[in-house]
């Protein structure tokens, strides 16, 4: 096992880092503030390649492989790029993207990943119910098959990028009566008759990218935008697992990276007592809490991007070990950032505040941290 960084690959995280804290990071605050998407700040990463980095060429990415992919995600957040920004990002390329590109007709990967990678199209998936998060086999959304069309009713919720999808990858029950093995995976396109999102929903962080319900109402879809085979979308829907913990919980590594570097430099900088507080025991201690935190998380992550790169089966006690601490973990490294700059780190100005509402969420979206306690419990 070889976690050296190539010297292409160091070049590339400091062009990822240049760029986006040149054009990205000075709009993040602002849209941070309203609570808006970011489009043109989307598009951006996009153009520069971020977008569709490890999907093959031939369907406008960079062929890119997992580790190099990774490392771009903790990037953005080591820049200052907002939460909001990266999940949506995370959503659209690893949940959506990635799953039409491992089981989508060629017709659907040629009509859909171009523009999912540069962009134009935004995506998202549609997996959890108000009473289906953790327990995938309760979901209730029907998928009946009706000569060449399925047709779809029901509703998800808390869906990343809902209310700005083009495109969906949406899980509904094709055979009710079968448990995990009868849930499959549909491509389902903006503009789809019966095929709605509600509004988007007022968040503690990750403000910047949009959440909301999506209705499916006698929602006609072709049989060839089913993903794969029927019965197949359980797998596939655990397959996404590889990428949610590594390259989707990335970014919030590199958030804290950013609040240890914007730490670091304010306790230099911040005098008291007649002294730079950096010269007191109890800041140099939060500030070696993000060092620890920084580099265990890195190891937890970058394993799991490795494995799958050597083609690997993904170990489950692993990845819920990584997910579990980055979730649990980061919240205390992030209080300590907050805490280091005093009542200013209570302020937008010096953006630690948003950093600690992000990382809030990482022990709740993708499987809680007490799906993830189960999970190693039982795998042990």
């Amino acid at each position: 096992m070889d976690f050296t960084f190539s010297e292409e690959q160091q070049a590339y995280r400091r062009q990822v880092l240049a760029f986006a804290r040149k054009e990205i990071v000075p709009r993040c605050r602002e849209h941070d503030l309203r609570g808006e998407f970011d489009r043109q700040a989307f598009r951006r990463l996009g153009e520069f390649g971020l977008l569709g980095l490890h999907l093959p060429e031939e369907y406008g990415g960079a062929g890119a492989d997992v580790v190099t992919t990774v490392m771009a995600g903790e990037a953005l957040g080591e820049a200052g790029v907002d939460g909001g920004l990266c999940l949506a990002y995370g959503a659209h390329t690893f949940l959506c993207a990635d799953t039409l590109l491992r089981h989508g007709s060629e017709e659907l990967k040629r009509c859909l990943l171009p523009g999912l990678a540069s962009g134009e199209l935004v995506g998202c998936m549609g997996l959890t119910e108000p009473g289906a998060g953790s327990d995938v086999a309760a979901l209730r959304t029907r998928a009946e098959r009706r000569g060449d069309e399925f047709v779809l009713n029901g509703s998800k919720i808390f869906i990343t990028n809902g209310p700005l999808a083009d495109v969906a990858v949406v899980y509904a029950k094709t055979d009710p009566a079968a448990g995990h093995a009868g849930i499959s995976a549909f491509v389902v396109e903006r503009g789809t008759p019966g095929f709605s999102a509600g509004p988007p929903l007022h968040k503690l962080g990750v403000r910047t990218s949009q959440t909301s319900e999506l209705f499916f109402d006698d929602c006609r879809v072709p049989a060839g935008n089913l993903l794969g085979t029927e019965g197949a979308g359980f797998l596939m829907a655990m397959q996404t697992v590889e990428w949610d913990r590594s390259a989707l919980v990335a970014p919030f590594i590199g958030s804290v990276s950013y609040a240890l570097e914007r730490g670091a430099r304010y306790a230099r900088e911040r005098v008291q007592f007649g002294r730079p507080i950096a010269e007191f025991e109890a800041v140099r201690a939060k500030l070696a809490e993000l060092t620890l935190f920084i580099e265990a998380a890195r190891g937890l992550v970058y394993r799991i991007a490795w494995c799958k790169d050597q083609g690997r089966p993904l170990n489950h006690l692993e990845a819920a070990v990584a997910k579990l601490f980055v979730g649990d973990w980061s919240l205390g490294p992030a209080n300590a950032a907050l805490t280091l700059f005093g009542g200013y780190g209570y302020c937008h100005e010096y953006d630690v505040e948003r950093v600690f509402r992000d990382g809030r969420l990482a022990a709740i979206g993708g499987g809680t941290s007490e799906i993830q306690k189960m999970i190693i419990s039982k795998l042990m």
